[in-house]
């Protein structure tokens, strides 16, 4: 089997592995909305837009939706095709900030969530730190390994330091945005970086003072193209 095909498979028996649990207390799973029609092959919708598996660049946001959110009598059918919202802020900065500095689209690039079932309440509401570390050990950390990219872009302090905490098995959470992001670190041949949440109050937050997001972004890609 070539390499490609076979972390095709990998990724399936992943994705088997979350539709096959139970999903953990006060969590629901995919399959509970509208007969399933959320569900899929991946451990997280996203990767439908963006599975090149081959990919240098990875995504790890944090969670994919919300039970307030999928719970609604409309069914969203962007996140039925596409697996995420086209009008979501969140997804169009993203998209924006990847073709801006790295001249990639989703489809050019493999994306994924890092926590695999759906929290309760809105889209906003918290995932307790403990969950996200363990989904990172269960899921997020074995999606790195299997697609094996040059660059991971955490979203998010939290999905960081949960990828972080779970890779050097301890409680070790950097203090701030600012020092996650001065912080990325390897797994394997993999560089782990962290970036503001590309949703509207990550960004402001992050641009306060000055317009750091440019250059967290800049620091970042001068690091990818220099081949260290």
């Amino acid at each position: 089997m070539r390499g490609t095909a076979r972390k095709q498979q990998q990724l399936r028996l992943l994705a088997r592995k979350r539709q096959r649990k139970r999903a953990w207390k006060g969590y629901r799973g995919l399959a509970c909305y509208h007969r399933g029609i959320y569900e899929c092959d991946y451990v997280s919708p996203y990767t439908k837009s963006a599975g090149n598996v081959d990919s240098k660049i990875m995504v790890m946001l944090q969670d994919w939706s919300s039970d307030a959110a999928l719970g609604q009598k409309a069914i969203h059918y962007d996140c039925v095709c596409c697996g995420y919202g086209k009008k979501v802020r969140t997804n169009l900065k993203l998209i924006e900030l990847l073709k801006r500095y790295f001249s990639v689209d989703l489809k050019d690039i493999f994306a994924t969530n890092l926590f695999p079932f759906i929290k309760r309440g809105r889209l906003s509401a918290p995932i307790r730190f403990r969950d996200l570390v363990r989904s990172a050990g269960e899921f997020g950390i074995p999606q790195i390994e299997i697609v094996r990219p040059r660059l991971v872009v955490c979203l998010g302090k939290d999905t960081f330091d949960a990828i972080r905490c779970a890779w050097r098995n301890d409680d070790d959470r950097t203090r701030s945005l600012s020092e996650a992001i001065g912080s990325p670190f390897q797994i394997g041949r993999t560089k782990i970086w962290c970036q503001a949440h590309t949703g509207h109050w990550g960004q402001i937050n992050r641009n306060k003072e000055r317009r750091r997001v440019s250059s967290d972004w800049n620091r970042m890609r001068k690091w990818f193209k220099s081949g260290d």
